[in-house]
């Protein structure tokens, strides 16, 4: 979008436009001069123009979910930005003296009227109060009229009538300028008395129209159109009622056909239309989330599953971020240890742990390597999720170094358990959770009966029957699950686990909730009754 900015920026200098001007420095000045005492006119020409900026606001759900009207925190987001991006002066001198702009008539290319009547009150006040001061000075000053008290009383209260019209301006444009759009709708929505009136959200869209009209009387000044495009995200994190109060709000921002507001919403379907469902918003659509979806969203756009260049790509990042973390945790450790290391007294300790930590993060960068080669097979069972790949980068250095500290990688056949397996192990555990703890609770059940060379395969065919009968009492767990078919092939034919490993490996792994297998054991007990 900011490409497409700067394009539409370069084209229209090139047809010989005026350039664009923005309400800062000089700029400033202008504006200020031009809200108090011109009209703009939304001329053709301005209706010609292709160039445009994009005010990008960035809203998470999640950080306002513990109030009572996640909808407030929208609209108190929408106005603070703005504000922000504009400058309080101007937005401050648009609620007293702003008019919006209005639509030229013909074919007429001026773009600002000269306000008559404000021009006139303003010097008939400025008339009289100069009258009122020369009066009142007359009094005063001048020998033989001291006396004439009446005349004192006329010129004060002609001053004191004019002057405090002025005051009382420009105090409206200082409240305005101190108590900002943001704390006036955090008082309304903390007031009871207001609360449980039907004019409350009249009240807020009040101050949702005035953002309306100064920003199309700043796509005048500006010479370019403006969209405020607000970025809602983690909505699937709130509780139901709160999603569709943002839904709600949405609505009423969105209920003007010329609103400058562009919503991109970022959610799960599969998350938000049960939360929609068990609102009351629902009612006239037959209880269908889906529905309301497609009339709330006018452009729906289904991200494409990921391709390897975008997985390796995110892994990159993730494990980029890893790398950096541990590089800090190593070098901070390294100068504690030669800083420290003097007055310990027990200096065989320190290499030794140095040695090990070395070598914990020579194997953890071995299986990002893995992970990141897109040769290798392991790549291809990454999840889509970036959060997920996250969690799988963050979990197998802890699973390493587990296995480390537990047996310095060795099986029970003498071989080392490579950092690639470990990371395998880890991709399992996160892509197919419940066929996994299927899997180890049927291992575990037939402690001593199954042999540590057997393939974890074998084994959960043994019992996939047993795994189906139980299905409808695990449906939530199952559906953790990613592919089936891409859990034979690495099960059956990439990664073919044997017992033995999968015993050991337990032991360290930390992204299996083992509520799950303990729930699954329960399950069989109770069938073999």
């Amino acid at each position: 979008m900011r490409e497409e900015m700067s394009r539409r920026e370069a084209a229209e200098l090139q047809r010989g436009h005026r350039k664009p001007r923005s309400p800062h420095g000089w700029g400033l000045l202008v504006a200020l001069w031009l809200l108090a005492f011109y009209e703009p006119v939304v001329t053709e020409g301005h209706l010609r123009r292709k160039n445009l900026e994009f005010i990008f606001i960035r809203f998470s759900a999640w950080e306002f979910a513990g109030c009572d009207k996640l909808w407030a925190g929208l609209v108190t987001t929408l106005c603070h930005h703005i504000r922000q991006h504009f400058g309080a002066l101007p937005l401050s001198v648009f609620h007293v003296l702003g008019s919006r702009p209005r639509f030229a008539s013909g074919f007429s290319q001026r773009e600002w009227v000269l306000k008559k009547g404000t021009c006139l009150r303003l010097w008939g006040l400025l008339l009289v109060l100069a009258v009122g001061v020369a009066i009142l000075l007359v009094a005063l000053l001048v020998p033989g009229i001291k006396d004439h008290h009446a005349l004192k009383v006329v010129g004060s209260a002609v001053a004191s009538l004019s002057g405090s019209s002025l005051v009382l301006g420009a105090l409206s444009i200082l409240k305005n300028f101190v108590v900002s759009e943001k704390k006036k709708i955090e008082r309304l929505t903390d007031s009871d008395r207001f609360a449980g009136q039907l004019g409350f959200m009249s009240k807020i869209r009040g101050e949702v129209e005035v953002l309306v009209d100064f920003l199309a009387f700043m796509e005048v000044f500006e010479r370019r159109r403006l969209r405020v495009v607000l970025e809602i995200t983690s909505l699937d994190l709130c509780y139901p009622e709160k999603v569709a109060g943002v839904f709600n709000a949405m609505a009423t921002l969105l209920s003007d056909a010329n609103a400058p507001f562009i919503f991109l919403l970022a959610v799960d379907p599969s998350v938000i239309v049960p939360c929609l469902e068990q609102t009351g918003c629902m009612k006239g659509l037959a209880d269908n989330g889906y529905l309301y979806l497609n009339r709330a969203v006018t452009l729906p756009f289904s991200i494409p599953e990921m391709g390897a260049r975008s997985r390796l790509r995110s892994v990159e990042a993730a494990i980029q971020t890893r790398e950096d973390l541990m590089y800090r945790i190593i070098a901070s450790n390294v100068a504690k240890t030669r800083g420290g290391c003097g007055g310990c007294g027990g200096g065989a300790v320190v290499p030794s742990w140095k040695e090990a930590d070395s070598q914990a993060v020579a194997r953890i960068h071995e299986a990002f390597r893995c992970l990141h080669d897109g040769s290798d097979v392991l790549s291809r069972y990454l999840p889509e999720n970036g959060a997920n790949v996250r969690r799988i980068v963050n979990t197998i250095p802890i699973t390493l170094r587990l296995l480390l500290h537990r047996s310095g990688l060795e099986n029970t056949d003498g071989a080392a358990l490579s950092p690639r397996a470990a990371a395998a192990w880890v991709v399992l555990a996160d892509r197919w959770p419940c066929r996994l703890s299927w899997t180890l609770q049927c291992l575990e059940d037939g402690e001593g009966q199954i042999s540590w060379g057997k393939p974890l395969w074998s084994v959960f065919q043994e019992h996939v029957g047993e795994l189906s009968a139980l299905r409808q009492a695990l449906g939530k767990v199952l559906s953790l699950d990613g592919d089936p078919e891409l859990f034979q092939a690495f099960l059956a034919r990439d990664f073919p686990f044997s017992a033995g490993q999968a015993r050991q490996l337990l032991a360290v792994t930390v992204n299996l909730d083992h509520s799950i297998r303990h729930q699954m054991g329960l399950l069989r007990a109770v069938a073999r009754l």
